[in-house]
């Protein structure tokens, strides 16, 4: 025999899940980083602030977007430079949603996901191909900074919606690995030939000293040589003047003792008488005549001297 529940306990059932429906789904929360968009029967209606809020069960709905600031990374993005250099670049946009714009974000795009595919994501890929093709590999290399800049410019004006684009970093540039063993052998060279450079600078200012120092040894020679002459030349000149001088001086003696001849004749005798020593030559010849005695002179007075003046 069977048996079956009763109608009404199943009629109390549904009311109550009903109702629970009813009751659960009449409420909703929205973070603080969020901002929601009511939909009724599908159609936007407005936008819940953060906190708990009401809405009608079974029919409206709520749809959150984050307008917290986020990141894109995009990998593996593919570009030529101005030289046909192939290059794997990764970069991140830095962006968020305006609280005023979320309705707009779903109207147009339905999520933040279709925004980013949409309109962020092809703009990133189209503007950085176009100026990453402005420069030359070595140049995007060396001048990143300015790469970077321009980049980020070129991305933030063409990105026109309801997003703000706040920075675009360029993370990393990969060429391929011929090209990067190219770039590596290049600066080994300019290594070298800046290498060359300072030793060829080092000998000329090695050569320079060296012939500054020659110079300088040279002059030394030149001053000691000249200081040699003059010191010769004045020692000579006072040789000469020395002589001179002497010359003069014997010249005015015998110019004196002349005149004291002239004017003295016995002065002969007189200094030979001084000098003799009172001594007869032991030899003398016949009628030859007693030195410094004049036996015919006549008889001297007092006073006077037995030699002849």
């Amino acid at each position: 025999m069977r048996t079956f529940a009763p109608v009404p306990s199943v009629i109390f059932g549904l009311v109550a899940l009903g109702a629970s429906s009813v009751i659960f789904g009449s409420w909703y929360t929205i973070d603080q980083g969020e901002r929601g968009v009511v939909l009724r029967y599908g159609a936007i209606v407005g936008t819940a602030e953060p906190g708990l809020g009401l809405k009608l069960p079974l029919i409206d709905s709520i749809v959150r977007i984050s307008v917290q600031s986020k990141a894109a990374v995009y990998e593996n993005m593919e570009a030529y430079s101005r030289d046909q250099q192939p290059a794997t670049v990764k970069l991140s946009v830095n962006y968020r949603i305006p609280i005023d714009r979320v309705a707009t974000v779903y109207e147009l795009y339905g999520s933040e996901d279709g925004l980013l595919s949409r309109l962020v994501e092809r703009k990133v890929f189209e503007e950085t191909k176009t100026v990453f093709g402005r420069f030359n590999a070595v140049t995007a290399i060396q001048e990143r900074a300015r790469l970077n800049q321009e980049v980020a410019a070129a991305i933030q004006k063409s990105v026109s919606g309801p997003v703000m684009i706040d920075s675009v970093q360029i993370e990393n540039i990969d060429f391929s690995d011929a090209y990067e063993a190219s770039i590596e052998q290049r600066m080994l060279a300019e290594v070298e030939v800046q290498k060359l450079r300072q030793n060829a600078e080092r000998e000329k200012v090695q050569a320079e000293i060296t012939v500054t120092q020659a110079n300088a040894l040279a002059d030394a020679r030149r001053a000691e040589a000249q200081a040699q002459a003059d010191a010769v030349r004045l020692q000579a000149q006072a040789d000469a003047e020395a002589i001179r001088l002497k010359g003069e001086a014997e010249a005015t003696a015998i110019k004196a003792r002349g005149d004291a001849l002239k004017d003295n004749p016995g002065l002969v005798s007189l200094t030979q008488a001084e000098r003799w020593d009172g001594r007869l030559p032991s030899t003398m010849l016949p009628n030859g005549a007693l030195p410094m005695i004049d036996l015919k002179a006549p008889p001297m007075s007092d006073g006077e001297t037995g030699f002849t003046q």
